[in-house]
């Protein structure tokens, strides 16, 4: 007799579906306690009047809007989203362009390509924190990058690179680009090694350049990977935290105050929690917008290529 006439084909199904109920309820509580329950509370806390008078014990009034009406009355909140945008966007630009160069350079076949790409991958393996302070002594009290610039004639003056808001923003997206590069090489590496070899010699065969080849061929099959590369980089860059805190925390005067280092400095240095949580909450927005599209996205890409 069959498991299916005495009814053990049920059974086992139900005993399949509670081993995997098992098995995942160990991240779903991970999830929830790590994930959804810091979340939810933010959300919470960005609707009462929380301050250093009553964060332990005390009345925590419920003020709805109020912190967030507070945030963008003053001018502070978005010019740390301005600087953020200019920031991420400068940031993933300059990553993308350099980490395809190195990608497509390192997947030729070539005697260093290997031990080359290891070297690349040094600034992405170093803590954010050491490369913020190693940035700050080149381009503030070390002054290695003034007497650089000197020695080759491309400047005359001394440039206050932390002190003048322009130049600070530039030195962020120097020191971030320099760590991105990595990231976003590995990534193109792994999509440009899929590619089939064939497809090129074919487009060679029939006359096309190499121009030709990258824009018509190497561009379109690295779609999918370039969604997932712009995206993350996207996430990753807007939520930058220590590199900003360290190398110039947020100044000159808030030229390079991002999203994060505001709702830091409202929470643990002026103490106004309830209105750094609104600050996050809004940061948490605008990731999650850019996260819908992504999946919309890759959503379009997959019915298209059905």
């Amino acid at each position: 007799m069959d498991q299916e006439s005495t009814g053990g084909g049920p059974l086992l199904n139900r005993r399949q579906k509670m081993t995997g109920y098992l098995l995942v309820l160990p991240a779903l509580l991970y999830m929830l306690f790590f994930v959804a329950y810091p979340i939810i509370d933010n959300l919470r806390l960005g609707f009462l009047d929380v301050s250093v008078m009553n964060v332990s014990h005390g009345e925590q009034p419920f003020v709805g809007f109020v912190n967030y009406k507070d945030l963008f009355a003053e001018s502070v909140l978005v010019t740390s989203i301005f600087n953020t945008l200019i920031y991420t966007v400068a940031c993933i630009v300059l990553q993308f362009i350099i980490g395809l160069a190195f990608a497509m350079l390192f997947n030729r076949p070539f005697r260093l390509a290997q031990r080359l790409r290891g070297l690349v991958m040094i600034s992405w393996l170093l803590p954010a924190t050491i490369t913020a302070m190693m940035y700050k002594f080149m381009f503030g009290a070390g002054n290695i990058v003034n007497d650089v610039l000197s020695r080759l004639h491309l400047i005359r003056d001394q440039i206050d690179w932390l002190i003048a808001p322009i130049p600070a923003m530039i030195t962020l997206i120097i020191a971030n680009t320099w760590i991105g590069i990595p990231f976003n090489m590995m990534l193109l590496t792994t999509g440009l090694m899929t590619i089939p070899k064939d497809i090129y010699e074919s487009a060679s065969i029939d006359g096309a350049n190499a121009c030709n080849r990258f824009f018509r061929i190497t561009l379109p099959l690295l779609r999918p990977a370039i969604y997932s590369l712009l995206v993350l980089g996207f996430i990753y860059t807007f939520k930058v935290f220590e590199l900003v805190l360290i190398a110039t925390h947020g100044g000159p005067v808030n030229a390079t105050q991002m999203m994060s280092t505001y709702a830091y400095k409202l929470s643990f240095e002026l103490f106004k929690f309830s209105h750094g949580a609104a600050a996050a909450n809004i940061m948490f927005l605008i990731l999650l917008f850019v996260g819908v599209i992504y999946l919309r996205m890759v959503r379009k890409e997959e019915r298209s290529g059905l």
